[in-house]
């Protein structure tokens, strides 16, 4: 299934896109998709029984604002330098363990949403990845195997970065993470089942209509299981969890001076394999 919530920011109502491709509302029969319906296999069960069955009420999308498809994220873990084309770009080993990292829920926002540059960045960066969202309470896992299980679905993900404030003003890269839209997610969570091999997935992504990364997750260091099953040793991920598995080479910090950081007036594209497209405008904040 393709899940998504649409509606004004903080005012999303959940939606789905039946096998046709029409936009249903599901407010009737869901409250959200958050991590109270990713946990429920039942109601999961009523969602797709609904989108086959073709009686659900069809949205027009027509001026209709797409929200991020998960709501009420409890937490958002990323996974740093796991590409080895992203590591040898930006100078850095390749790591020998996951490199672990987070970002607050509140960078989150609509993948069509504008994302604002923030007051004294002149080193703000773009990252195409895939978020792996979380579907069962998942402690210690250990196998593969059980890290699948866990996974709800997947999304585009948008680790937009300030390099700056993320290497230069001390302390850890919370500082070039955590700025207001600095996560961009969607349009849609797609469910696991239509993910038959995450390390399948090309993902790309364009400035003002130039590629500018083109990649594979083939490529990850630490494949899409590894990384949920190494994060459950340290922490305890719970549905409705993000986790953004990292990004491949070709961000403006890895490029020759001078380096082409985002500037207001950018527009940044990414599309990731079956998971469809963002589109998003810089602006001043």
């Amino acid at each position: 299934m393709k899940l998504l919530r649409v509606g004004p920011a903080g005012a999303e109502r959940p939606a789905a896109l039946d096998p046709s491709g029409a936009l249903r509302d599901l407010s009737g029969i869901v409250a959200d998709v958050d991590g109270a319906l990713l946990a429920d296999a039942a109601a999961l069960a009523r969602v797709r029984a609904a989108l086959d069955d073709g009686g659900l009420p069809v949205l027009d999308p027509t001026g209709l604002r797409l929200g991020p498809p998960v709501g009420a994220i409890g937490k958002i873990v990323c996974i740093g330098l796991n590409y080895r084309d992203h590591a040898e770009e930006t100078g850095q080993p390749i790591p020998e363990e996951p490199l672990v990292f987070m970002k607050a829920p509140d960078t989150v926002v609509g993948p069509h949403d504008a994302v604002l540059v923030p007051r004294g960045s002149a080193r703000t960066d773009w990252e195409v990845e895939l978020a792996v969202v979380i579907g069962r309470t998942a402690r210690y896992l250990a196998s593969a195997e059980e890290a699948a299980a866990a996974i709800a679905g997947y999304a585009i993900t948008h680790d937009v970065s300030e390099r700056e404030f993320m290497l230069e003003r001390g302390g850890q890269w919370d500082k070039g993470k955590n700025c207001e839209t600095f996560n961009p997610l969607g349009p849609w969570l797609v469910t696991a089942d239509e993910v038959p091999d995450p390390q399948a997935l090309g993902l790309r992504l364009w400035v003002n209509g130039e590629l500018k990364q083109h990649g594979s997750t083939a490529d990850q260091i630490f494949p899409v299981t590894e990384v949920v099953r190494y994060l459950s040793q340290f922490m305890v991920l719970r549905p409705g969890d993000v986790i953004n598995t990292g990004t491949p080479a070709g961000v403006a910090n890895g490029r020759p001076f001078p380096k082409p950081f985002l500037r207001p007036g950018d527009v940044v594209e990414l599309e990731v394999d079956g998971l469809g497209r963002q589109r998003s405008k810089l602006e001043a904040a």
